[in-house]
């Protein structure tokens, strides 16, 4: 063979092989670049993104159930943030209006279909262990899924979380009974408002208390780290974020108020970083 030829020969060998480590290490920590794609099972079609390369990270939007990843903006750029040194995952609530996510209703448990969204998604990229940060609705979703995956999740950031207050027991309730449930009916006419009606209160009306998903014995027996960042909103009340930091036996918590004045969030973005590494497997 020529010397020519068997340059070229080589040569080739060299970028198939590239091409193949390539995708090999893209199937362990996820492309460098931002991916839509969608996870299905059964009726069941989630909307999802991955971002960035290194650990996984859940990351759940805010919204309560019009939940997007267009969400994870607000109050920070969290895939911005995160995007360098973490392997970051994100998808669409399937009950979100303005999302590409969908799946039915399931009245008798709505929580738990969440979070088999969730960790379906993590199953088909095979993703095992991971890190979750997660914004108001986030918080309850988190303890469900601390409550349902203790051996998976490695840490959880709970930034804004939802509660629930006695003294406004009907807030979530009739909060998304008029400003999610019309238009979701509207987008899916096979569902009526009296399923919304079963729905929501399935999640906000029956036996609602304290973080909405577990209990006080749970958080209290709950060995994965928590970083709390506690909001004051009716939606977001502090004393029951506070409550969750100080029964959790391996919990943080930041300073508070940390979203004003606005020059305080990078402060508090720091800590979120500063809590992640420290709980990264090496």
């Amino acid at each position: 063979m020529d010397p020519i030829r068997r340059k070229i020969l080589k040569a080739g060998a060299a970028a198939t092989a590239m091409t193949a480590a390539k995708g090999v290490f893209a199937q362990q920590t996820g492309q460098g670049g931002a991916a839509g794609s969608f996870y299905q099972k059964g009726p069941v079609r989630i909307h999802y993104q991955e971002t960035g390369s290194g650990f996984p990270l859940l990351l759940i939007a805010g919204g309560g159930l019009n939940s997007t990843m267009a969400g994870l903006t607000n109050p920070f750029d969290a895939i911005g943030e995160f995007k360098g040194e973490y392997r970051c995952v994100a998808s669409d609530l399937r009950t979100a209006n303005a999302g590409q996510s969908y799946g039915p209703l399931e009245i008798d448990r709505p929580w738990d279909s969440f979070t088999d969204d969730h960790l379906g998604v993590m199953d088909h990229l095979g993703i095992d262990k991971f890190m979750v940060m997660g914004f108001c609705i986030g918080g309850p979703l988190i303890w469900n899924l601390l409550k349902r995956a203790p051996n998976r999740v490695v840490a959880a950031v709970l930034a804004q979380p939802s509660g629930w207050r006695p003294e406004m027991p009907t807030l979530s309730y009739d909060t998304n009974m008029q400003g999610w449930g019309p238009d979701f009916v509207k987008r899916h006419p096979e569902v009526t408002m009296a399923t919304v009606d079963k729905f929501l209160t399935k999640m906000y009306r029956s036996n609602p208390d304290f973080v909405i998903t577990v209990t006080r014995d749970f958080v209290r027996s709950c060995q994965t780290p928590v970083l709390i960042l506690p909001d004051d909103i009716p939606a977001h009340p502090y004393a029951v974020a506070m409550e969750a930091a100080m029964l959790a036996p391996k919990a943080e918590v930041s300073m508070f108020p940390w979203k004003e004045p606005k020059e305080r969030i990078p402060l508090a973005v720091r800590q979120i970083h500063s809590f992640l590494k420290a709980h990264r497997p090496a």
